[in-house]
């Protein structure tokens, strides 16, 4: 003898397609959200990574001009370390000729 239960076995099949679709809607719903954070965090790094890149040409520009100095006050002690040695050589020669 058949069992007929058609009409019963639908309406089981139907909630249980029903809980599936809930199940899967429930799932992508949550990977959307992880994926909006995900672009947010990736949006946010770019922006800093773009900041940090004006920083780091700032810095280079800054320590360029740093070294240009640092060289022409170089230069500038040599010229006057040159004077002063001058200076006193020219004492030294003047004593020594004047009999001191």
């Amino acid at each position: 003898m058949k069992d007929d239960r058609g009409e019963l076995d639908l309406t089981k099949r139907i909630e249980e397609l029903e809980n599936s679709l809930s199940i899967a809607l429930s799932i992508n719903d949550k990977f959307q959200r992880e994926d909006k954070d995900k672009s947010e965090l990736i949006s946010q790094l770019r922006q800093r990574v773009n900041e940090l890149l004006a920083i780091n040409k700032s810095h280079q520009n800054l320590m360029g001009r740093q070294i240009q100095e640092n060289e022409e006050l170089k230069k500038d002690n040599k010229a006057l370390a040159k004077q002063i040695d001058d200076y006193f050589n020219v004492r030294m020669t003047n004593t020594r000729n004047s009999g001191m």
